[in-house]
């Protein structure tokens, strides 16, 4: 959970007001105050433009990352950087994890006219000063991106901002930044973020042009409150309504989104807004992906298991006659954001459907968090949550583009597929998961790599989330015939995710039909 201590720090260009919001802030909150600035010259004993003029940029660099360090091993602090100190990746990596990182934004002609009179700003000296201020502005701005949290400044008092900023805090926002092989992406887990996405879409550079996918349950429920959310330059952000349900999921609504996009004029300047469960975040990321070879998509996943799992990792797809996800591809998105307010209006099946994938991470790779969805009260639902997106992050960051490792994501996947494909795609995904472990963990069990009480341990928790863990729509021979069609067999081999133990799990290529077949013959009601 959050830690209710963490430092608050704020950075940005140059006139935003970062002493005089921190200020604010830590007068409200009865916290130090601490002035980056002010702390390097209190330690070189000049000030920062004498800094510069004797000693050179570098020399105040060095001043830099050394507070950094330090403050990064303090609690309950309000810290207002410099300028340019999170532009080094290595100073926002030490404050990151014991604060939140919030940048303030200023519209460029507004941060001009504050700093036209100020001849302290040693990075602004020069000839043109105005042409400088640009240049810095567009040299920072994908250091700027890269921050969590962003609040606009222009024409607004430092008391409003401060509020802004003491909203944030009490909102309790977690963020990750998904490290991949082209980069890295954040993951946001704010309550209220809807309205902060046009603030995001700004700080990221997207024009105007943004398309926003959802479908018909979802749209009427949270569809007004994202546009609200939406500042002026992203006003005219152009809705498209799907159908709803995992039979939609196919070529001609991907067919559709293609016409939607180039009617609207879509372009690489602006982003295409997945706003819904899985399916909706798989097709909108797919047609993302390859409309005009990629343009930027921002997952706001609106279910449980689109918050834990299908928001997460890149992967986008749509399904095919012949099996579940077969024409797909991996995209890195822009960011992602989670709104655990969205989930109140879950219906309670999908929010059992969701839990599926959180009882999966568990199995997976936090015994902890298993362990407390076993016991008698249930665990609060942001903590499950955030430890289960700690599992993917830490899967797909080590294996994003499912070469290996990644495939321990995939437990009860094959099983699950199969009822899927059969049932039509009418089975919701996560109750055809739980299924699927259910019948993984007989299948490990059977193959004598976990005990019995391993299964019976998986197989309790899920039916105390009255999850299903039989199967009894389809003959086990067809199933096994139905598991031919998923992308991740090999050859002639089917591959299968089996728990081992709780927390621990393996890829398992070599299982005889006859094994298969008495899994599933032992989920028969």
């Amino acid at each position: 959970m959050i830690e209710p201590d963490r430092n608050i720090v704020l950075t940005g260009f140059m006139g935003v007001g970062k002493t005089v919001v921190a200020r604010a802030v830590a007068h409200a909150l009865g916290r130090p105050l601490i002035d980056m600035d002010a702390e390097i010259v209190a330690r070189a004993g000049k000030d920062i433009p004498a800094i510069f003029r004797e000693d050179g940029e570098e020399a105040f660099r060095e001043y830099e990352r050394a507070v950094c360090k330090e403050l990064a091993g303090r609690r309950g602090l309000v810290i207002a950087t410099g300028g340019g100190t999170l532009v080094d990746d290595a100073n926002r990596q030490a404050l990151g994890p014991s604060g939140m990182l919030v940048c303030l934004d200023c519209e460029p002609t507004e941060l001009a006219h504050r700093l036209r009179a100020d001849e302290g700003r040693p990075m602004l000296w020069g000839k043109d000063p105005s042409a400088r201020l640009q240049q810095l502005l567009a040299g920072r701005q994908p250091a700027y991106a890269r921050i969590p949290y962003h609040i606009d400044t222009t024409y607004r008092s430092p008391e409003q901002i401060a509020q802004d900023v003491l909203a944030l805090h009490r909102a309790g926002p977690v963020s990750w930044e998904v490290r991949t092989p082209r980069g890295s992406y954040p993951v946001h887990l704010l309550p209220g973020g809807l309205e902060m996405v046009g603030t995001l879409l700004r700080a990221h550079e997207v024009g105007p042009n943004v398309a926003i996918v959802s479908d018909e349950h979802v749209w009427p429920l949270h569809g007004e409150r994202l546009r609200r959310g939406m500042d002026e330059a992203h006003g005219a952000a152009r809705p498209i309504v799907l159908p709803a349900g995992e039979q939609h999921k196919t070529l001609d609504t991907l067919q559709l989104l293609y016409d939607r996009f180039a009617e609207g004029g879509l372009d690489r300047s602006g982003a295409v807004i997945a706003l819904g469960g899985g399916v909706i975040t798989d097709m909108a990321g797919l047609a993302a992906a390859t409309f005009m070879r990629g343009v930027r998509l921002v997952p706001l996943p609106t279910t449980l298991l689109g918050m834990v799992d299908a928001s997460i990792g890149g992967k986008v797809a749509v399904d095919h006659p012949r099996g579940k996800n077969l024409i797909g591809a991996f995209v890195e998105p822009l960011f992602v954001l989670l709104d655990p307010e969205v989930l109140a209006t879950l219906p309670e099946a999908e929010g059992r459907a969701g839990l599926a994938e959180v009882i999966k991470a568990g199995v997976i790779g936090d015994a902890e968090m298993f362990a407390a969805l076993e016991a008698s009260d249930d665990p609060p639902l942001r903590w499950m949550v955030e430890r289960a997106i700690q599992v993917k992050v830490d899967i797909v960051e080590e294996d994003p583009y499912e070469g290996g490792r990644r495939a321990v994501l995939n437990l009860g996947h094959t099983f699950a597929h199969a009822f899927e494909l059969l049932s039509g795609y009418r089975l919701a995904h996560g109750l055809a998961v739980a299924r699927g472990m259910a019948a993984a963990a007989h299948l490990a069990e059977l193959r004598g790599l976990c005990t019995e009480h391993t299964r019976q341990r998986i197989v309790a928790v899920l039916q105390r989330r009255d999850l299903p863990t039989t199967y009894a729509a389809h003959q086990p021979s067809d199933v096994y015939e139905a598991m031919w069609a998923d992308k991740k067999r090999r050859g002639s081999s089917l591959r299968f995710v089996l728990p081992r133990a709780i927390g621990d799990v393996t890829v398992d290529g070599e299982v005889p039909k006859e094994q298969v077949l008495r899994a599933l013959e032992r989920i028969r009601p």
